[in-house]
């Protein structure tokens, strides 16, 4: 039988030599991600932007967004199904386009989100403000359950989802000192414009926004802090706040932000008027059970810098807005019908004087 080898012997030198180096050559592992400190996160947010201009009359609608991972309007994507538990009460799943690209995938006709998550985003991207980027596709989903949100394990077999929509993140890092943190719209008066963050009217503007859309879900998880630096440096060199989920948009703000009365309901959205009290300037929009946003008081700066915005989108613009949502196929009401209360609710902002 052979002799074992002694710890000192020239083989187990060399050997162990080699392991060394071969270890040495092994790429540094980065460290995981971990929450920031409340102080950093108030600097981030202190410096934070939340608009950048755009070339509103020249925004196609219609394509939407482009970047990596863009889809043109009704795209048929195949994907196999993750099961992973989803937050938020709409039908949704996650799927995998390949090995490392997961998606979130809202569907169903009836689900009045797929709707309003496209409007809604693609009204805010085109005006310049944040959005996560969504496109209206078909869903052809490997291993899927018939209805993920119902029954989520998976199958032997295939699901389409005729109507869906998929989210594509804005790009960054987010900045929480918890999972899902996001920011409360009271947080916005934390921004300092000295120290480099978005000016009064900006944001007077985005809180203007959310009541012509009647963006009712304003909790905090509905809102995203995130650093655009692809770096991990605190405090974040370009902090930026945006509007995540924008699904229960386009009817009229509700209690419990109910989607038959919240979304996607042009007679409920024709009932909501812009101001609450015009005379003082104060926007109409009703306080959620979890919402963070109400009755926001506007200033004359950020009414004129979003009746500029929304007065560059031409009828065609509007009129892409809508379908590439699939409003009409979904409500059963013209394009022409939704593209009337669109304008209308411009005509309040733009003829009004905010005296204050």
């Amino acid at each position: 039988m052979a002799r074992p080898l002694s710890v000192t012997s020239p083989v187990v030198r060399v050997l162990v030599l080699i392991a060394a180096l071969v270890s040495s050559c092994k790429p540094a592992q980065l460290p995981p991600d971990k929450a920031v400190t409340k102080s950093d996160r108030l600097s981030d947010i202190s410096r934070a932007k939340i608009w950048a201009a755009t070339n509103v009359p020249t925004m196609d609608l219609r394509t939407g967004p482009s970047g990596k991972g863009a889809l043109p309007p009704f795209a048929h994507v195949t994907c196999d199904y993750v099961d992973k538990k989803m937050s938020g009460g709409s039908p949704k799943f996650t799927c995998a386009l390949s090995e490392r690209d997961e998606v979130k995938i809202k569907y169903g006709a009836d689900n009045r989100e797929v709707y309003g998550e496209v409007a809604g985003s693609r009204l805010l991207w085109a005006l310049g403000f944040g959005a996560d980027r969504w496109y209206p596709v078909t869903v052809t989903c490997h291993r899927c359950p018939a209805d993920p949100y119902k029954d989520p394990r998976p199958t032997d077999g295939d699901a389409t989802f005729d109507i869906a929509a998929l989210e594509r993140p804005l790009d960054g890092r987010k900045i929480e000192t918890r999972p899902d943190q996001g920011w409360e719209w009271p947080e916005l008066n934390l921004i300092k414009d000295a120290a480099g963050g978005a000016p009064i009217e900006q944001r007077d503007a985005l809180k203007l926004l959310a009541v012509f859309m009647q963006h009712t879900d304003t909790k905090s998880e509905q809102q995203r802090l995130i650093c655009r630096d692809s770096g991990t440096v605190e405090p974040c060199p370009s902090p930026f706040m945006y509007l995540h989920d924008v699904g229960l948009t386009f009817g009229k703000a509700s209690l419990f932000n109910s989607a038959s009365k919240s979304s996607a309901s042009l007679e409920n959205w024709s009932k909501a008027v812009i101001w609450n009290d015009r005379e003082h300037c104060i926007g109409n929009l009703p306080r959620s059970m979890t919402g963070t946003l109400q009755d926001p008081f506007i200033r004359e700066g950020g009414r004129r810098l979003l009746a500029d915005l929304l007065s560059q989108l031409s009828d065609s613009q509007i009129r892409d807005l809508f379908e590439v949502a699939r409003f009409p196929q979904y409500s059963g009401v013209s394009t022409d019908n939704w593209m009337t209360v669109f304008k209308a609710k411009r005509a309040e902002i733009v003829n009004t004087t905010c005296h204050n």
